[in-house]
This record gives C-alpha cells, sequence and structure tokens, in this order.
C-alpha cells in the first residue's frame, strides 16, 4: 500500500467519522405538528415524537409525602438554629426536612448538610447554602408569580434528585478573543466568542455564552434598532447574534420552536407574539434575579472546588428550571403542597 493511498483511507475515515457525528445530531422523521396560530402565519410547533417521550420520562413529579398540618409547637421552639422554618410546625418541619433530602441529597441523606451528632450547627457549607436556597424558593413563589404563576416551585424543580443540578453554568471561559461580551463605546474590536460551538447555542458558532451577559448582567436584548442612523445604535449584527444565542438556548430549554412566544412575520411585534412571550420576558428578569441576588452572593460560602474555572459560582439558566419541557414537570404544581415555601422569609 503506497503512500498516497493510506491518506486516501485516512481521509476518508475521517469524513466518514465526521458524517456520522453531523447525522448523529439530525433529527430523523417522522416529525408532528401543532397549530398555534391562524394558519399561514406559521405559528406552529414541530415535535418529535421520539425526544417527547424521553423527555416526558425525565420530568414526571415524584408523591409528595402526607401532610402534617400546622398544629402543634413551632419547629423554632424546638430544635435549636431554626433561622427560616421557625414559625412551621414541628410536624411540617420535619416532613420538609425529608422532603428535601428525598429531593437535593437521596444517596447522601441528612449528613449531605447536616453534622449528624450536633444537627444545629452550621459547620457544613451545604447547609448554609440550603438555608439560603429555601429562601430563594420561597421568593419565586411569593414575588415571582409573573413567571412560575400559581404552580410555584420547590427544590426537585431544579435538583431532581441530584445535590448539584444538573443543568447549571459559569461564566464563560477562554482567550481575550472567545470570553464573554463586554460593553464598551463605538465599534471598536470586542470579543465575539463565535466559533466555539457549545451546548448553550445547540452547537452553533453563534457567541458560546450568552449567559453572562443577559441572565447575570442587563444588557440589551433588543435586535431591531431604534434609531434610523447609526450614529449611538448598539444593535449591531454582532449584537443581534448575542440575541440569538440566547433565544436558541431558550428554545432548547423549553423543547419548542420559535414561534412558541413570536410570529415569524413580525419576530419584534408584540402584538402579534402569543401570551408565553411575557411570560418569558419575565422568566429572563427572574433567572437574572436569582443569580445575582442569591448565587453571586454565596460565592464566599462555597470551597474552591466547587466553583467554576474563573472562580465564579453555578448559576441557573431557563433549563435548570424547564429541563427540555414547555413547563417544568409539564406543569404540575408541587408547591401547593408545601405552603411554607409560599411566604417570602428573605
Amino acid at each position: 500500500m503506497n503512500g498516497l493511498t493510506k491518506i486516501a483511507l485516512a481521509a476518508g475515515a475521517v469524513g466518514l467519522i465526521g458524517a456520522a457525528i453531523v447525522l448523529s445530531r439530525v433529527e430523523r422523521p417522522p416529525m408532528q405538528s401543532v397549530q398555534r396560530g391562524f394558519r399561514g402565519t406559521g405559528m406552529d410547533q414541530i415535535y418529535n415524537p421520539r425526544m417527547f417521550a424521553k423527555t416526558a420520562s425525565l420530568n414526571q413529579a415524584p408523591a409528595s409525602l402526607p401532610q402534617a398540618g400546622n398544629a402543634g409547637p413551632r419547629a423554632g421552639t424546638v430544635y435549636k438554629n431554626v433561622q427560616v422554618l421557625n414559625n412551621v410546625s414541628v410536624g411540617e418541619f420535619t416532613r420538609l426536612m425529608v422532603s428535601i433530602t428525598n429531593w437535593v441529597s437521596p444517596a447522601q441523606g441528612c449528613a449531605y448538610c447536616h453534622n449528624t451528632a450536633n444537627m444545629a450547627e452550621d459547620s457544613r457549607y451545604t447547609k448554609i447554602v440550603a438555608r439560603r436556597m429555601i429562601q430563594m424558593v420561597q421568593h419565586i413563589n411569593s414575588d415571582w408569580t409573573s413567571h412560575v404563576a400559581a404552580t410555584g416551585v420547590t427544590c426537585y424543580t431544579c435538583h431532581h434528585g441530584n445535590p448539584v443540578p444538573q443543568n447549571v453554568w459559569f461564566n464563560g471561559v477562554g482567550d481575550p478573543g472567545t470570553g464573554p461580551i463586554k460593553q464598551a463605546g463605538g465599534f471598536s474590536q470586542l470579543p465575539s466568542g463565535k466559533n466555539h460551538p457549545a451546548t448553550a447555542a445547540n452547537d452553533s458558532s453563534l457567541p458560546y455564552d450568552p449567559y453572562t451577559p443577559f441572565l447575570e448582567q442587563a444588557n440589551p436584548i433588543r435586535v431591531a434598532a431604534t434609531t434610523a442612523l447609526p450614529n449611538g445604535d448598539r444593535q449591531s449584527i454582532k449584537q443581534t447574534e448575542w440575541t440569538y444565542a440566547l433565544m436558541t438556548s431558550m428554545s432548547q430549554a423549553l423543547g419548542v420552536n420559535c414561534t412558541y412566544c413570536h410570529n415569524t412575520r413580525a419576530f419584534s411585534d408584540w402584538s402579534q407574539s402569543s401570551p408565553q412571550r411575557v411570560t418569558a420576558w419575565y422568566g429572563i428578569r427572574l433567572a437574572r434575579d436569582l443569580n445575582t441576588e442569591y448565587l453571586d452572593a454565596l460565592k464566599g460560602v462555597f470551597p474552591a472546588s466547587r466553583l467554576g474555572p474563573n472562580g465564579d459560582v453555578a448559576k441557573v439558566n431557563c433549563t435548570t428550571c424547564h429541563q427540555g419541557v414547555y413547563k417544568p414537570l409539564f406543569g404540575v404544581s408541587m408547591a401547593k403542597e408545601f405552603p411554607e415555601l409560599q411566604a417570602s422569609t428573605r
């Protein structure tokens, strides 16, 4: 076998591997569609029944323990160092603690957060984090009904039985040419973050970290310009690509098309959009609120092993709660079974 033959065979093998990788990313037919708007407007959702079956099996709500009632002594008078749920009855407090163990650390048990020799002490960082996360859940359920409505959330919504939710993110990493977006005046050579395929943007060439500028920072997400002339206009093609990356990640998070929120003949027109677009608008701001007010604030509590490459904490995006479906757990409300998770105590 001569050298040219070897090269040709190697090239062919590489081509086959590349083709296999590409084809593995393609959803094979048959597909299903659901009309969501007037005919001719393109307002329909395309579903892959095989992928839907998979996400459905992963988004089943577990059964809740029977409620213990609010009668009897308060947890704060019976147990030491109860800072958040001190006005809850002992029975209901115990029920919630057992539920949280099942939702977050079923394999590790109570010892994941507590020193079982002295349950009251705060020697484990996980206990301090868990206390703040309970307050975060209460905050979502009481102050963000504009997004979660009456369905609400519990710890299980994000954790699904894992000590660390499987769908979290850290600030973008890489050399200065691939880092997250930075605000600057004029049209300077800003890092674009492009051509580094990542899950956040569905393995496309779009900027790979759309979360830092929009779900932690409050950069504008607008695509259409608001002025006739480009002077001072930040809605450039480069800016638009960041928006597309965020929208792509949201579409993946909910397992829906763009038309779940938008009318394709007038993407920017709110009057032609579906009600879900308003809900999504609040969802972006909810994620930003949680990341800045609750998670970033815990940076000094986490050990270095739990921080990202840039030293930041794990944060939430739409996938953290939605896990690939249009409503977390397909709209099943676990929160209504736990009234102590409704009132904000932050």
